[in-house]
C-alpha cells in the first residue's frame, strides 16, 4: 500500500542556503535541474561517517555501496569495530534514514550519519562474519539466531525473489561453516510473519497428510459399514419383538401379539428404512465427495500444493 502522506517530492531537511539558490533559479534553469527524465534533482543527502579501511561508492541521490568490514552502527560496531580480521563486508544501501532524511539542520549544519539497519530504507547486506540476526533484531524462531557467521541479508518494505526457472531454499549444504566448525545440525527453513515466532509449528508433508486423511477416510466408511451391519441385526431383533406371542394356557393357543410392543416396533423399522439408512447411504457419499475433492490431484481444493515442495 502506498503512503498517501508522503508527498512525491520533499525537500525537508535540504540545506538552507543550497535550498535558496535553486529556488531563486529562473523557471529555464529549474526545468534542468526537476528530475524529470532521469535530470538531476536536488534532495537531501545525509553525510555518511566512514571509516579508514572502507571504500565508499556514492552517487548524487543517496544510493551507496561501502566496501568494508562487519559494521552494523558506529565504527566500534560488529566484528570490524571490535577488530576481528576475516570479517569483509559489502553494504549496498538505497535511501539513507529512509523517511527521516536530512541532509543538514535548520541551521545549515551538516548531518552525519551512521548505517541504520531500522531506519535505511533498502539494503542488501554481505559479510563474512556477523550477528545477522541480532543487527536486523530478528526472532529467534526453531533455526536460532547466528552469532559470528557469514551472512547475507535482504531488508526493504517489499522484497521479491524472483525465479524463472524455480526458486529453491536449502540447507546444509557442506559439513563446515565459514568460521571452519563443523555442521551438527540440519538447520530448517522458519517462516515468520510479524517477527513473532511463540506459535512456530512444523509443517507437514502434503503426500503423508494425503496417506493419513485417506485411511482415516476408511476407518470412518469401516465404520459406517459396522452401524449398518448393527442397524440390520437390530431391525430383525424388532421384527422379532414385533411379532412375538407366547402360548395361550387354554388349549396352547397362540396370544395376540402386544399391540404396544407392535406399533412401536413397526415405527422404529419404518424410521430405520426412512431416515438411519438413508443418512447411512448419504455419509457414505459424502465421505467419496472428500476423498474426490480433497485429497485427489485432480480434485478442485487438493490439500496438496501441484508445485512447491518441501522435506
Amino acid at each position: 500500500m502506498s503512503n498517501l502522506f508522503k508527498k512525491a517530492v520533499s525537500k525537508v531537511g535540504s540545506n538552507p542556503q543550497i535550498k535558496k539558490i535553486i529556488e531563486s533559479q529562473p523557471p529555464s534553469t529549474k526545468i534542468h535541474t526537476s528530475g524529470i527524465g532521469g535530470d538531476t534533482i536536488y534532495e537531501p543527502i545525509p553525510n555518511y561517517i566512514e571509516t579508514h579501511t572502507e571504500k565508499v561508492v556514492q552517487n548524487k541521490h543517496n544510493s551507496w555501496i561501502v566496501l568494508g568490514r562487519d559494521r552494523v552502527a558506529s565504527k566500534m560496531s560488529g566484528y570490524g569495530g571490535k577488530g576481528d580480521t576475516q570479517a569483509a563486508s559489502i553494504d549496498i544501501v538505497a535511501g539513507r534514514m529512509g523517511n527521516d532524511v536530512r541532509a543538514s539542520t535548520k541551521e545549515g549544519e551538516d548531518i552525519w550519519v551512521n548505517p541504520n539497519f531500522k531506519k535505511d530504507a533498502a539494503r542488501i547486506y554481505i559479510s563474512q562474519k556477523s550477528d545477522i540476526d541480532k543487527y536486523f533484531d530478528l526472532a529467534d524462531g526453531v533455526v536460532g539466531n547466528a552469532v559470528t557467521k557469514s551472512s547475507i541479508a535482504l531488508k526493504a518494505d517489499g522484497v521479491r525473489i524472483i525465479g524463472r526457472e524455480g526458486i529453491k531454499l536449502v540447507t546444509k549444504t557442506d559439513f563446515k561453516n565459514s568460521q571452519g566448525s563443523h555442521i551438527r545440525n540440519i538447520a530448517g527453513i522458519d517462516l515468520i510473519a510479524g517477527n513473532d515466532d511463540e506459535d512456530m509449528q512444523p509443517l507437514t508433508k502434503g503426500t503423508n497428510l494425503v496417506e493419513a486423511l485417506t485411511a482415516l477416510v476408511e476407518h470412518i466408511d469401516n465404520l459406517n459399514g459396522i452401524v449398518d451391519s448393527l442397524l440390520m441385526a437390530q431391525n430383525e431383533l424388532n421384527d422379532a419383538v414385533t411379532t412375538h406371542y407366547h402360548t395361550s394356557p387354554f388349549f396352547a393357543a397362540p396370544t395376540l401379539p402386544s399391540e404396544t410392543v407392535m406399533a412401536k416396533g413397526m415405527s422404529t423399522m419404518a424410521q430405520h428404512a426412512i431416515k438411519t439408512k438413508v443418512s447411512l447411504f448419504q455419509h457414505k457419499v459424502n465421505l467419496e465427495l472428500f476423498k474426490s475433492n480433497y485429497l485427489n490431484q485432480l480434485g478442485g481444493k487438493y490439500i496438496n500444493s501441484r508445485y512447491n515442495h518441501t522435506n
